[in-house]
């Protein structure tokens, strides 16, 4: 009997269900199924950076996308699934009740965005991780040592602590929270009760301060010293967690009965999506697997050997068995890559939208605004080197890495009465390649040396432009995975670890990857222009940060 595996992939706007063939990595079917409430923009404040997802869009998403699947593939598959795992955003978490269950599928919280899940891109608590800085200095103990020494805005207690100081009555009844890549398995297994919960090994190390120098979590005192609120929370998290490869329990009967499965079908445990992707692209140490979306997630992974006790300086986070079980799992990356482009088309698009929405139905005028990348790639690739007059910085939404900083804002300069809207976007191209280049820069002058770059994703597969750039930039070949499903193949990898089809991660990722589908060498006369343009690229940056964004 052959062997099936669903990897279930939680992206920002949509989540895909693969169904995958355990021993080949044949993917079978594909579903997309778009987060309902979310494409209505309900829950959001761009204004107030307020990025909110109803935990209802996560469940209708999974039931839809995985039973699309399976009517794609031949009856006798469902049969024959033998695992489910997770990716998804982080830190997205959401408050809970006592009984684990998300404060947004009760009654009285249904409409209110501060009992829903925090999407990682919610930046409303800069204040609250910028406190937890400061405090964190002054107490005997450094838990930040493991997180690149900062806390970001985008992460788990900032989050945490900033809706119980704005929500009274979220506050009273909020008494635990829980990240979505570790709810949606306990949702599938019937575990979400707080005593039962699995917590994920990936999640907790990245975002919540885990670690096994201070045997789990920092205590109950440390986070009662940064906001008395969090004491309650603090106690209804256990110190226990599980790798992804590890099994969270079966299906339970109202899923399987849902989902069309079996009941013997094993839930791994989940995981950030960039960690799982950086699996389905088959990450070995020494290689940087960049998740290139509308922003970037940078993973690698590293013996204990070799990283020892060397904590990397502004990353975020190393954490024992968050990639791979047996390694240390670091990750970066950038608050914004596909969304720098994105902001640029949207500020083109405004005459468009707005003098022409009496004359174009909104399926034309999408149409007309779909070819403003393509057009301003092919005009921009035109441009020599030499006459790249414009420096931009890439932090439209921040900085992740290095050195975590929310409250930063992108800069343009070199305007001239000559500027053209293809210089303007060749320097956000260049502005996200330097960003890219100052990461891999980070990780080698902390002792972690980066031989090759594994790019997945969208840009990845469709944009050469962007691509070379990056390779000319960093000085690094790149290899582009050959699936633009990699995070969810990723899943599934670990979802046969977990099923015990493979005795460990690292045998299912050889025999289920999907391959490469092209390579990038850097250009060596590219790369000595550009030396010189990253240096002004820093002193813009550095600039920009001390003189107007400090705070």
């Amino acid at each position: 009997m052959a062997k099936y595996v669903i990897g279930l992939d939680y992206g920002s706007d949509s989540a895909r269900a693969l169904i995958v063939n355990a021993e080949s990595g044949e993917i079978l079917a594909t579903s997309v199924k778009y987060y309902p409430r979310w494409q209505k923009g309900l829950y959001c404040n761009p204004k107030t950076n307020q990025w909110r997802q109803h935990p209802k869009d996560y469940l209708e998403v999974l039931e839809s996308s995985v039973k699309e699947a399976l009517s794609k593939c031949p009856s006798q598959v469902a049969k024959e699934v033998v695992g489910i795992a997770f990716d998804t955003t982080g830190s997205t978490p959401a408050l809970t009740d006592k009984n684990g269950t998300p404060l947004a599928l009760l009654p009285e919280f249904s409409e209110d965005p501060n009992a829903m899940f925090i999407l990682w891109k919610d930046h409303t608590a800069v204040k609250e991780a910028k406190e937890i800085n400061e405090k964190t200095a002054r107490y005997p103990v450094n838990y930040l040592k493991y997180v690149g020494g900062i806390y970001s805005a985008e992460w788990f207690w900032a989050k945490a602590m900033h809706i119980l100081r704005e929500d009274k009555a979220v506050a009273e009844k909020a008494c635990s929270i829980v990240e979505y890549c570790e709810w949606l398995p306990a949702v599938l297994t019937g575990t979400t009760a707080l005593d039962q919960l699995t917590r994920s090994r990936c999640a907790e190390g990245h975002k919540a301060m885990w670690n096994a120098e201070w045997g789990g979590l920092p205590p109950v005192d440390y986070f009662e010293f940064l906001e008395p609120k969090l004491k309650t929370i603090r106690e209804h998290i256990s110190n226990k967690n599980k790798t992804a490869a590890e099994p969270v329990g079966h299906l339970c009967k109202e899923w399987a009965d849902k989902l069309g499965l079996s009941e013997n079908v094993v839930v791994a445990g989940g995981a950030y999506d960039c960690h799982m992707g950086a699996v389905g692209a088959g990450v070995t140490p020494h290689t940087l697997v960049r998740v290139i979306g509308t922003s970037t997630c940078d993973v690698m992974v590293s013996s204990y050997q070799e990283i020892g006790k060397n904590c990397i300086k502004g990353i975020c986070g190393q954490v024992d068995g968050s990639v791979i079980p047996g390694m240390v799992g670091l990750e970066a990356g950038q608050s914004s890559f596909g969304d720098v482009y994105a902001m640029f088309r949207h500020i083109l698009e405004y005459p468009i939208r707005n003098f022409f929405a009496d004359k174009f139905s909104e399926e034309e005028l999408d149409k007309i605004c779909d070819k403003i990348i393509p057009q301003l790639t092919k005009d921009a690739e035109k441009i020599p080197i030499q006459e790249s007059v414009m420096l931009a910085t890439d932090w439209v939404n921040g900085r992740r890495t290095p050195d975590a900083n929310q409250f930063l804002k992108a800069t343009i300069s070199g305007f001239t009465l000559g500027t053209t809207a293809p210089q303007i976007f060749r320097s956000l191209v260049e502005a996200t390649a330097y960003g890219t280049k100052a990461i891999v820069d980070r990780f080698e002058e902390e002792g972690v040396p980066i031989n090759n770059v594994i790019g997945i994703g969208g840009i990845a597969l469709k944009s050469p432009f962007v691509m070379q750039t990056m390779c000319d930039v960093i000085n690094k070949p790149i290899k582009v995975c050959n699936t633009d499903q990699a995070c969810a193949l990723g899943a599934a990898m670990f979802a046969a670890t977990a099923a015990g089809v493979y005795r460990k991660v690292e045998d299912a990722s050889a025999a289920m990857n999907s391959g490469f589908s092209k390579e990038y060498e850097p250009n060596p006369e590219n790369t000595r222009l550009y030396a010189p343009l990253y240096q002004k690229y820093l002193k813009l940056a550095q600039f920009t940060e001390k003189e107007f964004y400090h705070d």
